[in-house]
């Protein structure tokens, strides 16, 4: 009675509204995900968790569940080496060319690991780039020991065959190289917002060097480093790209994807997915619960200037040497993949002994590709403009109207960002198996709705930005001058807020053009391919599949490097709180 009496109140338009995405959310949201928990825990019509018995009895699911679990918990604690003294020379010292090098640090992010695995199998092969190098360099030392009498006879190495005993450790390098910016970004967000003070008040009382990082700068930046080692955990438990390419097949996400191809026949795939869905709320709720039960405050007088120190030459000049290194060790999957792009000869030789465009010229002419191309702007176009109308209204209804459940509609807007892509695909394949939205027939709209929901929260983020920054003045001049609320958003509210669109807009767009999970999963049928579904296809078959696979990924690292550098020009400062939930 008391939440009828609630919503009494509110006009008719925001009710048909809300109305409209409880439908949407609860068909293409939880829908999926309840289907899958009742698929798990039912056999034969009654309440069993004898799905679950069989993955801890199963060797290969079992292996695969600590395979996943490892990978995981390695690439967090590798990310973590690496982005802690970056986050701490980036944040505490000033030294020249600093700025530029925070932007170089991002670089990684322009590509998906799925991608740069590609390159990098070229560099990694038993006769690739790396051991020929590793090989020459081994000639060279041993034959001056021969020279000056220390050996005997020149040492030739037999090569390391990478591919086939070190695939584990082939995902967590391409895993890292990939997401240690994610890291850095939410320890270095962390760190700036410590009072400087505080640990000026530390040194006076005796404490320094590591004592001092230990108890008063890492409980102060504990929330934002739980925050970057969650994101970074769930994306290489999940990822399901990268290991398919290395042909890493025991895996969660690729036991996953495995089941979808006879899902009906065999309902192990349910089970599986409700246990990466437990391991990621355990994530969550594990570290909520850690964190809301120690207190991580500082009481700052006003906005205390940042006190930056400045090291002398010879430790700037250390500084400069672990970030190159680290960017030159990051950047080599995206080098792999560009010269594989354009390499007409490539082997047995540590680069390529010819180079040719042809590659990218077949990218109009390969029927495969040239579809997927297609494919990818239809879906991506439709996907971003389900966005739009769904970001700009829940962006509306959150800053403009006051309604009971807004924080929970806020909260269900972000969800995606934390629920894996691997879920929802198989979800939606689950589901909606049998029916007119099957993807076996025609994945269209499942793809475009996927990609819509996996992107919303960044157009969410960016409208709701956009109308903090505009008065409510302005519109309630235009209503009390006649115009309907609609002429009013048209022409009042959205020209202002055009920029912040337009950021959102771009984002979604080329964030679904490169989508990994959702369209391995999805796209069955070879003619409704999108371009990830065709890089992978391709780079599987011999021949020229892999240069072409790789000319496609160069032109979608491209896209996403273009697309986030115009986001972020329009969006400024706010441009982080598109990956805030």
């Amino acid at each position: 009675m008391n939440l009828r009496r609630r919503f009494q109140g509110l006009d008719l338009t925001t009710i048909l509204l809300l109305g409209l995405l409880t439908v949407f959310f609860g068909l293409f949201l939880f829908y999926p995900i309840s289907f899958i928990f009742k698929e798990s825990l039912y056999f034969n019509g009654r309440f069993s968790l004898s799905f679950f018995k069989t993955i801890f009895l199963n060797p290969l699911y079992r292996a695969s569940l600590t395979n996943s679990l490892l990978l995981g918990v390695v690439t967090t604690a590798a990310t973590t080496v690496l982005a802690l003294p970056l986050a701490l020379i980036m944040g505490k010292f000033d030294f020249p060319g600093k700025r530029w090098l925070g932007g170089l640090l991002l670089l990684p992010m322009i590509m998906p690991p799925f991608v740069g695995a590609i390159g990098m199998k070229q560099i990694l092969a038993r006769y690739g780039s790396l051991n020929l190098l590793y090989g020459r360099v081994v000639e060279i030392i041993s034959g001056l020991l021969v020279s000056v009498g220390i050996l005997e006879t020149q040492i030739t190495p037999a090569p390391i065959d990478f591919l086939v005993g070190g695939k584990f450790w082939g995902v967590v390098i391409l895993e890292v190289l990939h997401l240690y910016p994610i890291m850095y970004l939410n320890v270095a967000a962390a760190l700036a917002n410590i009072d400087p003070s505080l640990e000026e008040a530390a040194r006076n009382l005796g404490a320094s060097g590591f004592g001092l990082f230990r108890k008063i700068t890492f409980p102060l930046i504990l929330p934002g480093y739980f925050a970057g080692a969650a994101i970074v955990f769930i994306w290489a438990f999940t990822d399901l790209g990268t290991p398919l390419i290395f042909d890493f097949k025991k895996v969660l996400s690729y036991q996953i994807f495995n089941t979808t191809t006879d899902i009906q026949a065999n309902p192990m795939g349910y089970a599986l997915v409700v246990l990466v869905l437990f391991f990621t709320l355990v994530l969550f709720y594990g570290a909520k619960k850690f964190l809301g039960t120690r207190r991580f405050e500082m009481i700052a007088r006003g906005a205390p200037a940042k006190v930056w120190r400045r090291p002398s030459p010879k430790v700037w000049l250390l500084f400069y040497i672990f970030i190159f290194s680290l960017l030159a060790v990051s950047l080599l999957p995206h080098i792999s993949v560009v010269l594989t792009s354009i390499s007409q000869k490539w082997f047995m030789t540590v680069l390529p002994e010819e180079v040719t465009g042809r590659f990218y010229i077949a990218l109009g002419r390969h029927h495969l590709a040239f579809l997927s191309i297609k494919n990818s702007l239809l879906y991506s176009s439709l996907a971003t403009a389900v966005d739009l109308i769904l970001g700009v209204t829940i962006a509306y209804l959150l800053t403009r109207k006051a309604f009971p459940g807004a924080s929970l509609l806020d909260a269900v807007a972000m969800l995606p960002l934390a629920l894996p892509g691997l879920v929802l695909a198989f979800g939606y394949v689950a589901a909606f198996s049998g029916t007119f939205l099957d993807p076996r027939s025609n994945p269209t709209c499942l793809l475009v709705i996927s990609y819509a929901v996996r992107r919303l929260p960044y157009m969410v983020r960016a409208a709701v930005a956009g109308f903090e920054q505009v008065s409510r003045s302005l519109e309630e001049a235009s209503l009390s001058l006649g115009a309907t609320p609609f002429r009013t958003m048209r022409k009042i509210t959205l020209p202002l807020i055009f920029a912040n669109l337009a950021a959102g807009l771009i984002l979604c767009f080329s964030f679904a053009m490169l989508a990994v999970s959702d369209s391995l999963i999805l796209a069955i049928k070879e003619n409704f391919y999108p371009i990830t579904k065709t890089i992978y296809h391709l780079a599987m078959r011999l021949g020229d599949g892999p240069f072409i696979a790789s000319a496609m990924g160069v032109l979608g690292m491209a896209l996403l490097a273009v697309s986030l550098i115009v986001a972020s020009i329009l969006l400024g400062r706010r441009m982080g709180e598109l990956f805030h939930a």
